[in-house]
């Protein structure tokens, strides 16, 4: 396991790959994933309903005491770094930015930079397991049935803003909110961004940053 503490955030756009970075990370270093959407979800009620959109600030100013509480309490006393992590993307403004600085300092920030018209493919292809959050992607994702969860066997659904004529709008929307936040971790020397349009070959960029950080658990090949 790690023997340093390390702070970190994954951004990106939606459909950028987020999730699956995390995940991987999480895995190789032994990093606790917290993931925003999941701390959502559970304080919401564990939620079986539409993901609440649009502007979030508000919900964070009350939610984020809940995203909180576990590294302000527990990471003194792990010996494991961790990963903050989301598919909503916190922090995606400003504002909620502030906040975090509130929470704890970072020391690194992974950017994920992905062609608009990459996600714009991705996003309109993909459907979710409401409950849980895991996300499917009908092109090189797709669940074993058609239509239903892998794990529960439950419906899929996909969103309203994953269809086709809302992610654009969605997608401008992000770069807008997400310009000053990006800004604001460049000009403290922690920003590092990766660029492409297939996680399997942004990641091993982001394995050789981390590993300069902290000792990997596994090898590069064996995630």
């Amino acid at each position: 396991m790690a023997s340093k503490l390390l702070r970190a955030v994954v951004l990106g756009p939606p459909g950028s790959g987020k999730g699956t970075v995390c995940e991987r990370i999480a895995r190789s270093f032994g990093l606790q994933h917290l993931s925003s959407g999941q701390f959502l979800r559970e304080s919401l009620g564990g939620g079986g309903g539409e993901w609440p959109r649009g502007n979030l600030d508000g919900l964070w100013g009350c939610g984020v005491g809940v995203f909180a509480s576990t590294p302000a309490s527990f990471l003194p006393l792990l010996p494991a770094p961790f990963c903050c992590g989301a598919r909503t993307g916190f922090p995606r403004t400003l504002g909620q930015a502030q906040a975090l600085d509130r929470i704890c300092e970072l020391d690194l920030v992974i950017s994920l930079n992905i062609p608009f018209e990459t996600l714009k493919d991705r996003l309109s292809a993909r459907w979710v397991h409401p409950a849980s959050g895991r996300v499917y992607n009908m092109d090189f994702n797709p669940p074993h049935v058609q239509g239903v969860d892998d794990l529960t066997g439950e419906p899929l659904v996909q969103q309203e803003d994953d269809k086709p004529e809302a992610v654009a709008a969605r997608l401008r929307k992000y770069k807008d909110a997400a310009k000053p936040v990006i800004e604001l971790y460049k000009s403290r020397g922690i920003l590092h961004s990766f660029s492409g349009t297939e996680t399997n070959k942004i990641w091993p960029y982001v394995y050789t940053l981390l590993s300069s950080k902290i000792p990997p658990l596994l090898s590069d090949e064996e995630n």
